[in-house]
């Protein structure tokens, strides 16, 4: 059985695009995004989500370093591909 599903993308009204998807991440990944939240709220002056986080860092990150080799990873390893978070909150 293929359990991969092409999300759906949307348009924003700001211009921007979105797409929903789940991926499974261990849990010292999720306590550093906690941590990449913790620097945009105190940076911003305002409670920041997890997905806000994830967000800024894949806006944040060098284009060149964000692109992966399509269709010969394994979704896991594209996943253990993503940035590593580091910085304090």
């Amino acid at each position: 059985m293929n359990d991969r599903v092409t999300p759906t993308m949307h348009a924003t009204p700001d211009g921007e695009a979105e797409i929903s998807l789940v991926i499974r991440l261990p849990w010292e990944d999720v306590a550093r995004l906690g941590q990449e939240a913790g620097r945009l709220a105190s940076q911003m002056q305002r409670p920041v989500t997890l997905d806000e986080a994830v967000s800024n860092r894949l806006r944040t990150r060098p284009a060149a370093a964000a692109h992966a080799k399509p269709a010969e990873q394994p979704a896991t390893a594209a996943v253990s591909a993503l940035p590593r978070l580091t910085g304090t909150a």
